[in-house]
């Protein structure tokens, strides 16, 4: 099981979403109301995070790559 994250739509102009997690299978479609409300929602796409791994650390004062010495990360 996945946990989404779901926003409700606002019915007025102004007022605000509120956010809230729903666990269900990644195959199972996007739900379109609320189980509890019946509220118009829609699922959040959210950047996540990824795991990576190397068999060479990185030296981040290599100057190499993007964030490292003068790169565009400062």
């Amino acid at each position: 099981m996945t946990t989404y994250v779901y926003e409700t739509i606002p019915s007025k102009a102004g007022e605000k979403p509120s956010y809230f997690e729903i666990k269900q299978a990644m195959n199972a479609k996007p739900l379109t109301k609320h189980p509890e409300t019946g509220e118009p929602i829609r699922r959040v796409v959210l950047g996540g995070f990824g795991v990576l791994s190397s068999r060479t650390p990185v030296d981040s004062n290599s100057g190499g790559g993007c964030c490292g010495g003068s790169g565009c990360c400062g």
